[in-house]
């Protein structure tokens, strides 16, 4: 039970997430995300803060992906600290109502996230503990990392494709979404001799 509540999280925080940074760069905003405001960039534009707008997007993409495909939790998880806290300090500027309560929200669901990761961090905080007792996960391989990578870059590539195409893009996002997903499988692969002499 504990195990599905942490992949719901992660899911929900991470199509949140990668959601919202995909309907901002998306062809006029055409992609499913219930937050944030999808104009964000054109809102920052009048104070040269266009770039910035299209690097929080870019940020909420992988770092959503990570959590909604459920692989890099734990990286995800670290990576959305500082960018809840850089889109924080965004709607405290400009003064927006109710948003900074539903990021409160999201920070406490990341929180309890990041908790289920606790014994990782001991060795950051003490340089010099070497006892830490590590929780048994499965194994992940570099040709699994490969595939979720493919995944993640058909995402970005789903961006350009929008303002040609919008229903091949969506082809495309829901390919690099099973791809990624496929990481899984592939890190089940039972490895070959040559792959053991690597």
């Amino acid at each position: 039970m504990k195990k599905y509540l942490i992949v719901g999280i992660s899911v929900f925080l991470g199509f949140t997430f990668w959601g919202s940074g995909m309907a901002k760069l998306f062809y006029e905003h055409k992609f499913f995300g219930w937050i944030g405001p999808v104009w964000l960039i054109d809102e920052l534009r009048p104070y040269g803060l266009g770039l910035y707008g299209q690097f929080i997007a870019l940020s909420q993409i992988i770092i959503g992906y990570c959590l909604v495909t459920t692989r890099y939790k734990l990286i995800g998880g670290i990576m959305m600290m500082p960018l809840i806290g850089n889109i924080l300090m965004v709607t405290i500027s400009l003064e927006w109502q109710g948003t900074p309560f539903v990021l409160a929200f999201l920070m406490l669901l990341n929180l309890i996230l990041l908790w289920q990761y606790r014994d990782f961090f001991r060795p950051l905080i003490d340089e010099n503990e070497r006892n830490t007792k590590w929780i048994k996960r499965s194994d992940r391989t570099a040709k699994g990392h490969f595939v979720w990578l493919a995944g993640l870059g058909l995402q970005l590539v789903s961006i350009p494709i929008s303002f040609l195409n919008w229903p091949l893009s969506l082809a495309v996002v829901i390919l690099g979404l099973v791809t990624s997903l496929l990481s899984f499988n592939v890190d089940r692969i039972p490895k070959t001799e040559a792959d053991q002499l690597v």
